[in-house]
């Protein structure tokens, strides 16, 4: 590559390219005028990003995510004894509870596309530890042998990391890096931020409309000048709250300007404007306003923003964990971390009792299966599957009349 070619890469990268060297994580090019560059510490003063982030945020790291087993019968079981359980669904690394883990890490994907840990291995390889990076101070690096190098910028120093010591979830993107939902959605966040300060401008002159000072009389331009000092407060807000109008002078405030009234319409539309970006229904972040299609509803909006858009968060992070944590020893012996749904997806009292009675008259589930999902103590003889028959136990099931039923009782007299 020639050194013309390597200036053009430089100044037309971005993050859906492919390329060596150090990854991009930004548009190349902005689509809208004077689009300002915004923070996370700025864009998380909007209350709409504030809204979407938590919720996604606190809604994917409140789920458990367990450690299963698989068996040489292909019977999975929660392996709570394991190490990698204990790391991944107890407690990360000793100053963070599993739920403070992700909501960092969980922080930086939303932002930045981007989610990195520090992977802590013992002599055998399994992890034991891993440390949440911030995404802005990680720099990835593809090598001339095409292999990942992970600096991270800490206290003026560059700690370097290859690829196999870093827990890596990547969002859409060229395949190395994902793209920053950050530095697309600038011009969103900067007319959010716009909007909220010309708001706040107005409240700080209490809300005033503008007006006119009306009198019949023609006023010279000393006079105009000495009215507009005299009764400039009127308008402002400032000064005294009590007002004296003299000389025959009447105030007349003026209406909301049209200016006001699209601003008003700006800052509804920026609420659902964002919401898109981020994926969430505006009616789960209390925009009352709005109506979706994704059902009419708490329950049915629920289903549907798991379903489009948490759930592939779930299995990218899901698979990110399969492929850079377990080593192949562990992926070969039937090791798996899973997301539990059942706690997001949980529905009524009502319907639960519905499917439990259903699943235990047809011999899906036993009642203690049941009363274990309700955090209910098991009961003895609650292992036997039973189906619909009075409920007999299957394996009773010809003994019973010999047809598979109870033999009819004689009607007492």
């Amino acid at each position: 590559m020639n050194y013309f070619t390597k200036a053009w890469s430089w100044l037309t990268s971005s993050a859906t390219q492919q390329k060596n060297g150090s990854q991009d994580t930004s548009p190349s090019t902005s689509a809208h005028e004077n689009a300002p560059s915004v923070g996370i510490d700025s864009a998380l003063q909007v209350s709409t990003v504030w809204a979407c982030v938590v919720l996604i945020a606190e809604t994917v790291s409140s789920l458990p995510l367990d450690v299963y087993q698989t068996d040489d019968n292909d019977q999975r079981t929660i392996n709570k004894q394991s190490r990698l359980h204990q790391v991944l669904h107890e407690s990360p690394n000793k100053r963070q509870t599993s739920m403070e883990f992700w909501l960092q890490m969980l922080l930086n994907f939303i932002f930045r596309g981007n989610a990195y840990a520090r992977i802590v291995r013992d002599s055998n390889g399994e992890v034991i530890a891993l440390w949440p990076l911030a995404s802005d101070q990680v720099e990835v690096i593809v090598a001339d042998d095409g292999n990942l190098v992970y600096v991270y910028g800490y206290e003026n120093k560059g700690l370097i990391y290859n690829e196999n010591d870093i827990f890596h979830i990547r969002g859409m993107g060229n395949g190395v890096v994902g793209m920053s939902p950050l530095e697309y959605m600038r011009s969103s966040v900067g007319m959010a931020v716009s909007a909220q300060n010309h708001t706040s401008r107005t409240y700080n002159k209490d809300a005033r409309r503008p007006g006119v000072m009306m009198t019949d009389s023609v006023l010279t331009p000393d006079q105009r000048k000495a009215v507009k000092k005299n009764f400039g407060d009127i308008a402002t807000g400032r000064g005294s709250e009590l007002h004296i109008l003299e000389a025959e002078f009447k105030f007349e405030p003026l209406g909301m300007s049209p200016a006001d009234i699209q601003l008003l319409e700006s800052r509804k539309f920026a609420v659902q404007d964002l919401a898109r970006w981020f994926g969430v229904p505006s009616v789960l972040i209390n925009d009352t306003g709005e109506t979706t299609s994704l059902g009419s509803s708490v329950q049915q909006i629920v289903d549907g923003f798991f379903k489009l858009k948490l759930r592939p968060m779930l299995i990218l992070i899901e698979q990110a964990v399969r492929k850079r944590i377990l080593t192949s020893k562990q992926r070969s012996q039937g090791f798996v971390a899973e997301f539990n749904f059942d706690a997001l997806l949980r529905a009524s009292l009502k319907d639960r009792m519905d499917i439990y009675a259903k699943g235990g008259q047809n011999g899906i589930t036993t009642r203690n299966e049941s009363r274990k999902r309700e955090n209910l103590p098991p009961l003895e003889g609650g292992d036997e599957l039973t189906v619909q028959s009075n409920l007999v136990p299957i394996k009773m099931l010809g003994e019973m009349g010999g047809k598979g039923t109870v033999p009819e009782q004689p009607i007492q007299q």
